[in-house]
């Protein structure tokens, strides 16, 4: 039996990245008898949610539960530890899988941590593994130091924190073959063990239909028709390239909407860019706040004529896999890392001038044939090297050839 701790997400049902990843590596290894999943979760403060409800799970007492077969703990944040709660959560959360590998004398455990947000902290934990017979493996996630979201000194941490994650770990496991590349080239010095494993992607289409009544509520309700519009979805943030998509598109003569599903609320960026570009004059554009209904969300996405991805930072982007599986045409920002995912199955755009806005107008004519080609290729892709199925096997094997 191959025991694997993984901590660093907020827990199994929530909706983000690394969520959906243990959800379907779990769920999709229910029957598995030779790994044995041991959860963190977060007991309270920002993101916590009741998992015992979903499918699957069986409450043992307040902060412990199993889903399927995995074994999940809860780990309490204090609420005054402001944004340095996700610091604390993975430091706890390391500590109490070291308890519980003593406690229950697991040999040669597995220590997962997905993101480097520990680096300065993470060598005594190690240390500690090491001799308990286990590993360290790290996903390294994407440039967190690059986001524009954070301040100079917070951005120096999180460049620090990466590089004590890089030498502390015994393998790095990246979602992203540009993330890879970045790692041995930059940390050389510590000569550094990597391994690719995507991040996955849902190949089934929505179960909602034209005549299902939260379509027509929500499409009503938000003045929207169907394949009459562009799509964003994400994190309002300036390393996604709202600024250039929003510009672009009002310079644009497109008739079609541009319609953007994230959450904008009390965000400092998007009163910025309000005031700098008149975005809320143009009738075309509509922030429609989010959608939390994934059936939903799918169809949205089926339903758009184009999808546009400006994500500059990161790795394997969870959204651009789901765009890519469900979207007909998908126009995406030009850098590495969306290339490497997408090859030639989208159209790609600059960050120049008027690139974004030729691009526009000039898909919106593209023949329906074209757009055909497009889609085949996307979803052919998505399910060749993207399903689930594949990445959850990937770390199966993973898993059970590190005895």
């Amino acid at each position: 039996m191959q025991d694997v701790f993984i901590i660093g997400a907020k827990g199994i049902g929530n909706y983000g990245g690394y969520e959906t990843f243990l959800k379907k590596l779990i769920e999709t290894d229910r029957n598995n008898t030779k790994i044995k999943y041991h959860i963190a979760c977060k007991y309270n403060g920002q993101g916590a949610m009741d998992e015992t409800k979903l499918p699957g799970a069986k409450t043992i007492d307040d902060h412990h539960f199993t889903y399927y077969n995995a074994d999940c703990f809860k780990i309490d944040i204090s609420e005054k530890l402001g944004p340095a709660w996700a610091i604390y959560y993975d430091i706890a959360a390391f500590k109490e899988c070291i308890r519980q590998i003593k406690e229950q004398n697991i040999s040669h455990p597995i220590v997962y941590v997905l993101a480097c947000r520990i680096g300065p902290f993470v060598g005594k934990y190690v240390k500690q593994l090491h001799q308990l017979g286990g590993q360290l493996f790290v996903n390294p996630d994407g440039h967190e130091w690059m986001r524009a979201k954070w301040s100079k000194p917070v951005r120096k941490y999180w460049k620090v924190s990466e590089a004590g994650m890089v030498k502390n770990a015994d393998l790095l496991v990246c979602d992203s073959v540009n993330i890879e590349k970045y790692i041995q080239t930059t940390y050389a010095k510590y000569q550094p063990k990597t391994t690719f494993i995507a991040y996955g992607a849902d190949v089934t289409a929505s179960r909602l239909t034209v005549d299902s009544e939260k379509v027509r509520e929500w499409y009503a309700r938000k003045d929207i028709k169907e394949n009459d519009y562009f799509l964003v979805v994400g994190r309002f943030v300036p390393e996604n390239n709202y600024a250039t998509m929003i510009a672009e598109f009002m310079k644009s003569k497109v008739k079609k909407d541009l319609v953007l599903i994230t959450n904008v609320e009390h965000n400092k960026f998007y009163e910025e860019l309000k005031k700098e570009t008149s975005f809320d004059k143009d009738p075309r554009i509509k922030f429609v706040g989010t959608v939390y209904d994934g059936d939903l969300l799918k169809y949205i996405r089926e339903n758009a004529f184009g999808y546009l991805h400006g994500h500059s930072v990161g790795g394997t982007n969870p959204s651009l896999l789901e765009a890519l599986s469900s979207t007909n045409l998908n126009l995406l920002y030009d850098v590495g890392f969306n290339r490497e995912v997408a090859a030639d199955s989208a159209v790609y755009w600059k960050k120049d001038k008027d690139s974004l806005k030729k691009i526009l107008e000039k898909v919106e004519k593209l023949p329906a044939s074209e757009i055909l080609t497009f889609k085949h290729k996307a979803k052919t892709r998505i399910k060749r090297y993207y399903s689930w199925e594949k990445i959850t096997n990937s770390y199966k094997n993973l898993f059970r050839l590190r005895k």
